[in-house]
């Protein structure tokens, strides 16, 4: 099956973090934030998270938020880690400051 380019933009938009937990939300906007809260996370950390945001929330949503976060992952759009029979999930957010430098001579040449 061949995308349109707007379906593709559409597939693989890049994931919107939620600036907080709202109940009445997607299940998948919630289950991003609950991520992005707690940095890594296999599925079932994920589930407990939101347990604790939400905590009428139904046990048989655990199975729904894992199918998503690994849909997610196999997009590459999550990065995680496996290990033995679970993916560690991670945003990829960049926590370390950049180390390098730009040198200004290179930023605008010929405008001395």
């Amino acid at each position: 099956m061949t995308l349109s380019d707007q379906d593709f933009r559409e597939e693989y938009k890049p994931i919107q973090i939620p600036a907080s937990y709202v109940i009445n939300d997607s299940l998948e906007n919630r289950a991003i934030f609950a991520l992005a809260t707690l940095g890594e996370a296999i599925g079932d950390e994920v589930f407990i998270k939101m347990k604790e945001f939400e905590p009428g929330i139904k046990e048989v949503t655990i199975k729904f938020i894992k199918q998503y976060l690994f849909t997610l992952y196999e997009k590459g759009l999550l990065k995680g880690d496996k290990k033995e029979s679970s993916i560690r999930y991670n945003l990829s957010k960049i926590i370390d400051p950049n180390q390098g430098y730009v040198d200004p001579d290179l930023l605008s040449p010929g405008l001395d």
